[in-house]
């Protein structure tokens, strides 16, 4: 009998237990599922933090979308970022960090050629699927068949496209130019521009009188101005990073260039900031460009991300506009989400056979890869600055003060030429 007690005793304790355990457990949360870590560098300090900045920015409104729609195959997704301070040779730790300390499951570059290139060995050793931003034919020496470029400078040869429109302007005007003069920086980028200008300058007949290259940490642009000035070239070719483009552009101004057609590859005229502060100077410059608020250039999508953007972009200490990087910034994680999303998978080999088949719909419009990693169709427009007046932001926010020239699919007007006409 006491037996019988103590085993019916035994039973209820158990029994009073496992309801106990249950109880507890029903009220502990459900272990959240691993994010997927897709980690980058980016500048957030130096040369180009200005870009760099709405860059991450951009990404983290793609971060937040992801995750409220319930992230990637079934996990959250988490972006992990270090700042490469402008400088090439911080990359390869930041890329050796992101995949073998975080253990990052997928990879993006930073913004810029300079900054991708001394990244690639890296991840070609990790054999990553590679999601690069605005680098410039920086596949050409590699020849990685996991490297996808959000580049609209695409092409069998990036270096040609991204310069091809400004020299077809050139030749499509009356009396047609002869003469060329090259300046660029001495970096990765305006080395490409450069062998991509010359190639353009062949096929167009310009007889180049001046051509050389000046270091990145040139100060004074007045002398290497009123050298290319005494080339007394029609047709001035710029290569150049933001801060030196804006030196450029003074010193043509102070210097009054006589040139017939000036600009090409100076990077940071898409700014808002620098657009302010050099406000009339721009004016009859041709730049290249890869997004402006026209009508030929709406696509699907765009509108309302550079809503979201804008509306954080104050707090947040970026681009006010942000029409240069960040729409491609964004579009860059719409690529990884569709292969991601069409392979249900992040195998890198499956990931990089996808988007070698399939064209991606984004908001900088619909993309197809080559074989070299770079868009199957370049789309590098080319503009020009007219009627500029002080440092307004507002004038801006249109396509007034700027006319897409070409290609002529997206074109909005015919050039004013030469361009000193445009300054008056």
């Amino acid at each position: 009998m006491k037996k019988t007690c103590r085993n019916r005793l035994k039973l209820s304790l158990l029994s009073a237990a496992a309801l106990l355990f249950g109880i507890a457990s029903a009220a502990l949360p459900a272990r959240a599922a691993e994010p997927i870590k897709i980690g980058t560098g980016m500048a957030l300090t130096g040369g180009l933090a200005a870009n760099g900045k709405a860059a991450i920015l951009a990404m983290k409104i793609w971060e937040e979308e992801i995750n409220a729609k319930g992230g990637l195959l079934g996990r959250p997704v988490q972006l992990i970022y270090y700042d490469d301070q402008s400088n090439p040779s911080t990359v390869p730790g930041i890329f050796t960090k992101l995949l073998d300390v975080d253990k990052v499951d997928l990879i993006c570059g930073d913004y810029g050629t300079n900054l991708l290139a001394p990244a690639m060995p890296v991840v070609i050793q990790h054999n990553m699927t590679f999601f690069a931003l605005f680098g410039l034919d920086v596949n050409r020496e590699f020849q990685y068949p996991r490297y996808f470029a959000m580049q609209p400078a695409g092409g069998p040869n990036p270096s040609a496209a991204f310069s091809q429109g400004f020299f077809e302007v050139a030749a499509a005007q009356n009396p047609k130019p002869k003469t060329l003069a090259i300046m660029a920086a001495d970096a990765e980028f305006p080395h490409n521009a450069a062998d991509g200008a010359r190639e353009n300058a062949k096929k167009a007949g310009l007889q180049i009188v001046y051509d050389k290259t000046y270091p990145p940490n040139t100060t004074d642009y007045s002398p290497i101005v009123r050298a290319v000035d005494a080339a007394n070239a029609d047709v001035v070719f710029s290569a150049s990073y933001p801060p030196d483009a804006v030196g450029i552009v003074r010193a043509a101004n102070e210097i009054g260039l006589k040139a017939k057609l000036f600009g090409g590859g100076l990077v940071g005229l898409q700014y808002a900031s620098i657009k302010q502060q050099l406000g009339p100077m721009l004016n009859g410059i041709v730049n290249y460009d890869f997004w402006e608020p026209a009508k030929t250039l709406e696509f699907p999508g765009v509108e309302e991300f550079l809503k979201k953007y804008q509306a954080k972009a104050a707090s947040e200490g970026v681009d006010p506009l942000g029409y240069y990087l960040p729409p491609f910034a964004y579009a860059n994680l719409q690529v990884l989400q569709a292969a991601v999303e069409g392979t249900n998978s992040l195998d890198q080999d499956k990931l990089a056979d996808w988007l070698r088949k399939n064209t991606i719909k984004t908001i900088v419009g619909d993309l197809a890869f080559g074989s070299n990693g770079e868009w199957k169709e370049a789309r590098v427009l080319q503009v020009q600055f007219h009627d500029v007046q002080g440092s307004d932001l507002d004038q801006w926010k249109t396509d007034a003060k700027q006319t897409i020239l070409w290609p002529d699919k997206y074109a909005t007007g015919k050039a004013a030429y030469p361009y000193t006409s445009a300054k008056k």
